[in-house]
């Protein structure tokens, strides 16, 4: 028997949650989230570690994902920062792309720049895809850190991502002048596109001290609970230590929601093509696919509306949690986000003095949530405030009391996130119909069933832990590094010993990063297009063997785009990944014993019905039910609605099926 014990903790907009695995079986806590953020972590753990009984003292491995990074872009509340760049190309991160995000829409706004004009510095000195022309001048470097007055600094010089030297050894001076963080743009995107390089090294500029901060409070605050130094969720799904990611910051944007894909992808069952993975918390809803127990990835992200373009687990978000707030627009229209009601005040319901009706609000109206149900510690629900929040806005929206309310959020909060995961599927060429659904997160469970109603979806699957699932997963990741380098060339006059030298200084870049070279496996990707194209698709690179590669991207174009060309392919951009394998370890489910049987009353299609409630710690492996049920427990709310059948396998993760389908939103 394994008699380690491991800690995993995540932090989201609203709850901060906890998982203890020990020798005795799994624990979970979940506390609201603070300012700073470290103060809900240890709160979080303190809380876990006393109901599991077990001494900080003996936790052998600590994992943390949190939302300190995201803040700061979406909020833009970060370092100030300054950016050096080649001289005539200060304006680049102002200008950016003129694509527009709706053609039609004369009004969109474009974000500020993380870096004003006043803190943009250029340097005469000249790189091209060839090699340098101009060398940097030293003296004119120095001369430039006495004017720069900032708390970090970006540096992307032209074409540095073929040929760094230049930007290497401004970045050298800059760090030895000033006494602030420096980012260059050859160490945090080696690849080229000027915008989306500069853009994502001034967004990892502006989050690092930020991170380093935060990050420096936990280290202190773990050693005094006699934890281990924590390692960190970064964004594409990956464990990294703490010196990793505050080298590069940036890639802890998307490291919570990436921790949850992570542990959903534990649970993807045999007989689907794979799983959208639904978590939805208090502040918004994270969509994203698994397919063969591989977790999606992308290195097309914006956050905040801002390019960010290092590899991280490929979510769609949408502001729609059980904390959203719901409104009328000026055309009558009830509208459910982006605006959340947060830990503070939080919901009507949570009686904390907030007064907007929120999704949560409508979920304990119609009867999905219980008076007696409690949220994240000492959080009980109001029936009585949540009504009243909805009767306001029922006033307001012309509907037919607080019922009639609270169904209209509930269906308008449901077709958002059915939206949502079309993008994600149909949008790309997926049937939904043939996946399953992994719901989790505090709210997830509750709307999946009824998600799935609208997708045609046949199973939805909720793990034991699923109100805390981002922090289950994190003790499941692997260990993690990439490392990119724009390389063009036709895959016709590609020199296959210059490839494979790019791809050799690759690996070694990511196995330097790795705690423990020997036990890892490296894997290289290029991404290819045809010529004339301005898009690319990643394909797999084993060996050097042009032929190989050109068919496989022949295949995924087919695949992704239902045709292929007869025209040459180039080679864009290499890339190699580094990773250290960890299994999710065992979970079991005792046998249980349900002493805690309740009915209430619950609102499916229109109308309220008598409905049993039965406790998740209750329900025995091989337990089946049919619907209508609600299932209490483990950090969250799952909803069986009539239509709809359960059964609990041993690990404890039920699995709902649709049998008869019924209107149940």
């Amino acid at each position: 028997m394994d008699d380690s014990v491991r800690v995993g903790v995540d932090v989201g907009g609203t709850f901060t949650d906890v998982v203890v695995l020990g020798p005795d079986g799994l624990t979970t806590a979940k506390v609201p989230s603070t300012t700073p953020q470290h103060e809900g972590v240890v709160a979080g753990i303190e809380a876990a570690c006393g109901t599991a009984d077990i001494d900080p003292d003996d936790v052998d491995r600590f994992r943390h994902a949190m939302t300190v990074a995201t803040n700061a872009l979406l909020e833009t509340d970060g370092a100030e920062t300054a950016l050096v760049t080649t001289a005539g190309f200060g304006d680049a991160l102002a200008i950016g792309r003129q694509a527009r995000p709706d053609l039609y829409d004369q009004s969109v706004a474009r974000p500020d720049p993380l870096v004003p004009d006043a803190r943009r510095y250029e340097l005469d000195e000249r790189t091209t895809p060839d090699g340098v022309e101009q060398p940097v001048d030293p003296d004119a470097v120095r001369d430039l850190a006495d004017d720069i007055d900032a708390d970090a600094v970006a540096v992307s010089l032209l074409h540095a991502y073929a040929h760094p030297e230049n930007e290497r050894r401004v970045a050298e001076i800059l760090r030895g002048e000033l006494e602030v963080p420096v980012s260059a743009s050859h160490e945090v995107l080696g690849a080229f596109r000027e915008y989306e390089r500069t853009a994502t090294t001034v967004a990892d500029a502006f989050v690092t001290p930020v991170l380093s901060t935060y990050l420096g409070q936990l280290e202190t605050e773990a050693r005094e609970l006699g934890l281990p130094e924590p390692r960190v969720m970064q964004s594409n799904g990956g464990i990294a230590d703490i010196g990793t990611v505050r080298d590069t910051a940036v890639t802890t944007a998307l490291s919570g929601p990436a921790a949850g894909v992570v542990g959903a992808s534990a649970f993807e069952p045999d007989d689907a093509d794979g799983l959208v993975t639904f978590d939805m918390g208090g502040t918004s809803s994270d969509v994203s696919l698994v397919r063969d127990g591989g977790v999606e990835r992308t290195t097309d992200a914006d956050v905040g509306d801002r390019p960010v373009r290092v590899p991280m687990v490929d979510v769609e978000t949408v502001g729609a949690g059980g904390g959203s707030i719901a409104w009328v627009d000026s055309g009558g229209a009830l509208r459910v986000g982006p605006e959340s009601a947060g830990a503070e005040p939080g919901p009507a319901c949570y009686g904390r003095g907030g007064s907007d009706p929120t999704v949560t609000d409508a979920a304990l109206a119609l009867g999905y949530l219980g008076p007696e149900t409690t949220l994240g510690g000492d959080v009980a629900l109001d029936v009585d405030a949540a009504r009243d929040a909805l009767a306001d806005l029922a006033a307001e929206a012309d509907l037919d009391g607080p019922l009639d309310a609270a169904r209209g959020v509930y269906r308008v909060a449901n077709a958002t996130m059915t939206r949502t995961i079309r993008s994600v599927t149909a949008e790309r060429g997926h049937d939904p119909r043939d996946f399953a659904i992994a719901a989790f997160g505090g709210a997830g469970p509750m709307h999946a069933a009824a998600l799935a109603d609208r997708l045609g979806v046949e199973t939805v699957v909720v793990p034991r832990a699923s109100g805390v699932l981002s922090a289950l997963g994190l003790l499941a990741a692997d260990e993690r590094h990439d490392a990119v380098r724009t390389y063009r060339t036709t895959l016709d006059a590609a020199d296959p010993e210059a490839v494979r030298g790019v791809l050799e200084d690759l690996e070694a870049r990511v196995l330097d990063e790795t705690a423990a070279p020997g036990a890892a496996t490296v894997s290289f990707e290029a991404d290819c297009r045809y010529v004339g194209q301005s898009h690319e698709l990643g394909v797999r690179v084993e060996g050097v063997d042009r032929e190989a590669l050109e068919a496989r991207f022949h295949a995924a174009h087919e695949r992704a785009h239902g045709y292929r060309l007869d025209a040459a392919v180039e080679l864009v951009t290499l890339r190699a990944t580094a990773t250290v394998d960890h299994e999710l370890p065992a979970l079991s489910h005792e046998r249980g014993v349900d002493d805690d049987r309740r009915t209430r009353d619950v609102s499916f299609g229109g109308e309220f019905r008598e409905t049993p409630v039965r406790s998740w710690d209750g329900l025995s492996t091989g337990t089946n039910l049919d619907g209508p049920a609600i299932v209490a427990g483990g950090g969250s709310t799952v909803v069986v609605p009539p239509g709809w059948s359960l059964a609990v396998d041993d690990r404890g993760t039920l699995r709902l099926e649709a049998t008869a389908r019924e209107v149940n939103a």
